[in-house]
């Protein structure tokens, strides 16, 4: 099982990770908000543990952007805040369960177990993007008729993008979440497969494109669309 955790109380994430890395998890942990929020977006994650009362970005709001575009990934709300006004909003801004501070790791570690097991009930088969679609099982990249089979890797780096309308996507994130936090990857294995991804979107005839952002990242235009500005470079590299 891949857990995120998203938590600010540092000793507390410390004891979230390794409750669950005893339990054979794989963990990240992130301290804030927006780098959850960042992390979620890329559907990697079979659950997502997630306090409240965040920097830069509440509980509530991460929850409601992860539905809003689509992201199905369960999501349990780890929480200090035990009124039942919290608990309601949680659960109708999209969170899948709710637990209170302190909590029994045998309780954290059923209820996980519990959200994975049902998140059959929640799976998106497609992402769209403009004019192309992505096919989650058979890694088929569609514009209108034509359609191309993706490698791995290219599958994965598109999942990414189109699990992220809009936003900036650095090639760090891409080596983490693609090759692996302690992979031995270079930046130019990244730009290697944007290249061939490039390719084979130009080869099904889309006119959504992959944008450089110099020294920041990746993200996906669409042409048919008014995006991007004069500070975008979308060279091939």
């Amino acid at each position: 099982m891949k857990v995120l955790v998203v938590e600010d109380d540092v000793r507390l994430a410390e004891a979230l990770e390794a409750i669950m890395k005893n339990a054979k998890y794989h963990v990240d942990v992130v301290h804030d908000g927006a780098d959850g929020l960042s992390y979620a977006m890329t559907g990697n994650y079979d659950v997502v543990v997630l306090d409240v009362m965040l920097p830069k970005m509440n509980g509530f709001d991460v929850v409601s952007e992860l539905r809003r575009c689509k992201v199905a990934t369960p999501v349990l709300m780890l929480t200090a805040r035990d009124a039942l006004g919290d608990k309601v909003g949680g659960l109708d801004c999209g969170a899948d369960d709710y637990m209170t501070k302190p909590f029994a790791p045998a309780e954290l570690l059923a209820r996980l177990r519990s959200l994975t097991r049902r998140q059959g009930e929640m799976i998106f088969e497609k992402l769209e993007y403009g004019d192309i679609s992505l096919d989650l099982e058979s890694c088929e990249l569609s514009c209108k008729t034509k359609n191309i089979r993706l490698s791995y890797k290219e599958f994965s780096i598109l999942k990414i993008l189109m699990s992220n309308p809009g936003r900036v996507i650095s090639k760090e994130m891409l080596i983490d979440k693609v090759w692996g936090v302690d992979a031995m990857v270079e930046d130019n294995n990244v730009e290697a497969y944007i290249s061939f991804l490039r390719k084979k979107i130009d080869f099904v005839e889309s006119e959504t494109k992959i944008v450089t952002l110099r020294k920041v990242g990746y993200r996906l235009d669409f042409e048919g669309a008014d995006q991007g500005g004069p500070e975008d470079s979308a060279e091939e590299e």
